[in-house]
C-alpha cells in the first residue's frame, strides 16, 4: 500500500471565486496569490493517484483564520473521504482561538472519518501553540485519536511563499508539553529531526513522524537516507505536497534515495497504515 500522507485539495468553489477569498484571508493570499499557485480539486487528486499508483491520501484542510471557512473546507474533505471509498483520507482544520466552536468541529470531524487535523499553521490563525491553543489541539487529539499536523518553518535557508507558519521553537516546546501526542512535522519538520542527535531530543520525538513533502524544493534528496539514520525510517512518511509537486515524482526519490524494499515499503505507507489505524 502506497499512502501519500501530504496533499491539498478545495472545493471548486474556492477555485472558480479566487480572487474573493484572496481578500478574505491573509495566508490564503500569502500561498495562493500568485497565478501559478496551482489549485486542484478532489477528482484531480484522484486523477493523480491513478497515475502514480498510489493507494490513499491525506487531503488536508487548510488554515483559515475564520471558523466558517474552516467548517466549509471541511465538509468537502469529509464528503470526499466517503465518495472516494476511503482513498481520501481526511484531515480537517478548526480555528482555535474559538475554543468552544473548535471542540465542537473538532468532534463532528471525527465522528464524520477524519483521522487528523492538518495542515496546521498556528501563527497564521493568530494563536500560540505553546498557549491556550496547543492544549485544546493536544487535548482534541488525545481524546479523539486523531494525529496533528504541523507546517513546520526552516529557521535558516531561503525564503518562499508560505514558508512561516509555526517556529521550530514552537512545534519544539508544545512536543515536550505533550510528547503522548501524534504529531506528523511537515517538510521534515523544518529540520527539527537533525536535533535528534540530542538524546533528551530523541526521546521526545518518539511519537514524532517527519513527511517529506516539498523535498525537491528544500533539500538534496540524500535527506532520505540521512533522517532515516538519525530518526529510524518508521518515524518517515511519504508526502508529496500535491499540487505543488507531483506524486510520482515523489514516490520514485524514495525508490532511489532508499535502499532496502522493507524499508521503503515502511515509509511509502506502511508507517501511514499503523499510524492511522487503516485496514491493508
Amino acid at each position: 500500500m502506497i499512502i501519500d500522507f501530504h496533499t491539498h485539495i478545495f472545493p471548486p468553489k474556492i477555485r472558480e471565486e479566487r480572487e474573493d477569498y484572496l481578500r478574505r484571508d491573509h495566508a490564503f493570499a500569502a500561498l495562493y496569490s500568485q497565478p501559478e499557485a496551482r489549485i486542484a480539486t478532489a477528482e484531480e487528486l484522484l486523477a493523480s493517484m491513478e497515475a502514480a499508483e498510489i493507494d490513499r491520501s491525506v487531503a488536508l484542510g487548510f488554515a483559515w483564520s475564520a471558523p466558517e471557512l474552516c467548517a466549509r473546507h471541511n465538509d468537502y474533505l469529509l464528503e470526499w473521504g466517503v465518495r472516494s471509498g476511503g482513498r481520501l483520507i481526511p484531515f480537517c482544520t478548526i480555528q482555535p482561538r474559538e475554543e468552544d466552536e473548535a471542540l465542537r468541529e473538532g468532534e463532528r470531524c471525527a465522528r464524520a472519518g477524519a483521522k487528523g487535523l492538518g495542515e496546521l499553521r498556528p501563527e497564521d490563525q493568530g494563536y500560540s501553540l505553546v498557549g491556550e491553543g496547543g492544549a485544546l489541539l493536544a487535548y482534541l487529539a488525545d481524546r479523539l485519536r486523531l494525529a496533528l499536523l504541523f507546517h513546520v518553518s526552516e529557521p535558516v535557508g531561503h525564503s518562499y511563499c508560505g514558508k512561516g507558519g509555526l517556529r521550530l521553537e514552537d512545534l519544539w516546546a508544545f512536543l515536550v508539553a505533550h510528547p503522548e501526542t501524534s504529531v506528523v512535522a511537515a517538510h521534515w519538520g523544518g529540520g527539527l529531526l537533525f536535533y535528534s542527535l540530542m538524546p533528551e531530543v530523541k526521546e521526545t520525538l518518539r511519537n514524532t513522524y517527519f513527511d517529506t513533502a516539498a523535498s525537491g524544493l528544500l533539500y538534496r534528496d540524500e535527506i532520505f537516507q540521512r533522517a532515516s539514520d538519525l530518526v529510524g525510517p518508521e518515524r518517515i512518511l511519504l508526502g508529496s505536497d500535491f499540487p505543488l509537486l507531483t506524486q510520482g515524482r515523489q514516490v520514485r526519490r524514495v525508490r532511489e534515495s532508499i535502499p532496502g524494499e522493507e524499508t521503503q515499503k515502511l515509509i511509502l505507507g506502511e508507517n501511514a497504515r499503523r499510524l492511522l489505524d487503516l485496514a491493508r
